[in-house]
């Protein structure tokens, strides 16, 4: 296992202009963490070509690894025009992985408001999300990358829902990337759905949430699940998903590959993610 952050976690700094990526990949390194994912937020990489080689350059200074690059996409669209332009700016985004020399890149399947993300939309939708998916594992298949979908945006997010698509698609380097928080955004147990889905991971993300139930309204600074409840986000190991039985769960499985810390809590940044990474770590070396 390699533990590092996401530079998601470290998005407010980012935008905030206290930190460029290349700071981001200085302050993981010398926090302990053993990679950076890069999610460009803050920053854009298909724009800014010579920053994807500084950052190569800079992970090589310190020590650190690039684990997987981490993109947007929708490929659930009006026209079939919509849907090859998604799939060829896709395919683009998997020129910039193999320029990052990553082997693993996870890619949004499909949005939908929560309210329309209902089982028959999904249903619906399924066969074209995997027709797109096919297209750009073949395409990443040829730089020797790994696509996934990852556990979010409510239609693509239950544990089923997600193992349904990769059955769909059928291709060996199509695979999950697992937010062990995000089964909470549809309401589903952490515990009960990692276990589900771990065998299928290339990635592994470890959130936390505060939850509360929807008749208890917390107020400022939550956001409701698809069934009303209320979240809020915790620095990993401070909130109610049960992160110890979660982690003992991925590495029983034989999982042994990178594991970020993502972090969208109220707290710095900066102190949620080290904190983060810290309990992480400690978990991990005692389950």
């Amino acid at each position: 296992m390699k533990l590092g952050i996401s530079s998601y976690s470290l998005f407010n700094a980012l935008e905030a202009g206290e930190m460029d990526l290349l700071e981001v990949i200085a302050w993981i390194a010398e926090h302990g963490g053993e990679h950076i994912e890069m999610a460009p937020l803050g920053f854009n990489l298909l724009e800014n070509p010579d920053l994807v080689d500084a950052a190569v350059a800079k992970t090589r200074e310190v020590g650190i690894d690039i684990s997987s690059y981490t993109v947007e996409a929708n490929l659930i669209q009006e026209t079939e025009k919509g849907f090859q332009e998604q799939i060829e700016t896709l395919k683009k985004q998997v020129d910039i992985a193999a320029r990052l020399g990553v082997k693993l890149m996870r890619h949004d399947a499909g949005w939908r408001d929560p309210k329309e993300a209902t089982p028959e939309n999904f249903q619906k939708d399924l066969p074209k999300m995997a027709e797109g998916c096919r297209q750009v594992a073949d395409y990443a298949k040829g730089f020797g990358v790994t696509t996934s979908v990852e556990n979010h945006g409510y239609h693509v997010q239950h544990s089923d829902r997600v193992l349904r698509l990769i059955q769909e698609v059928g291709r060996s380097n199509y695979k999950t990337t697992i937010d062990v928080g995000n089964f909470l955004c549809v309401d589903e147990d952490p515990v009960e759905a990692v276990r589900k889905n771990i065998p299928f991971a290339s990635m592994v993300h470890l959130k936390d949430f505060y939850y509360r139930p929807a008749e208890r309204d917390p107020g400022e600074g939550w956001f409701q699940t698809s069934n009303g409840n209320h979240l809020r986000g915790a620095i990993v190991g401070h909130g109610d998903i049960d992160m110890w039985k979660v982690i003992e769960i991925v590495k029983r499985s034989g999982y042994d590959g990178y594991v970020s810390i993502e972090f969208e809590g109220m707290e710095d940044c900066r102190l949620g993610s080290r904190i983060g990474m810290e309990n992480a770590r400690r978990i991990w070396d005692a389950v």
